[in-house]
């Protein structure tokens, strides 16, 4: 089943963020193919990072969990919140051609 895992960072948290960035994409590498694929919510500007969208495939809500609390963002308290939500990939699907 995949989750997505929908992360804001906290007000002050972009020096925390581009500190941990290696740990966090070394982190997310290493999930394999549990991960389907990530990358920041950023700023109107498009550059500024505000927060994570990181959907993967766990068999349940606390093995997302564990993944979510994994992360070396959230270890480091980047996050003000972390929502995880089931959700169903269907349109672009690569599993899908």
């Amino acid at each position: 089943m995949l989750f997505a895992l929908i992360c804001t960072d906290k007000p002050d948290g972009l020096p925390i963020r581009k500190e941990k960035r290696p740990e966090h994409l070394a982190y997310l590498k290493s999930l394999g193919g549990a991960l389907k694929f990530a990358g920041p919510f950023t700023q109107d500007d498009g550059e500024t990072m505000n927060g994570s969208l990181v959907v993967v495939e766990a068999d349940s809500l606390q093995s997302a969990r564990a993944i979510a609390d994994g992360d070396p963002f959230a270890k480091a308290g980047v996050f003000a919140t972390v929502e995880i939500r089931p959700w169903k990939w269907t349109i672009n699907n690569p599993d899908e051609t």
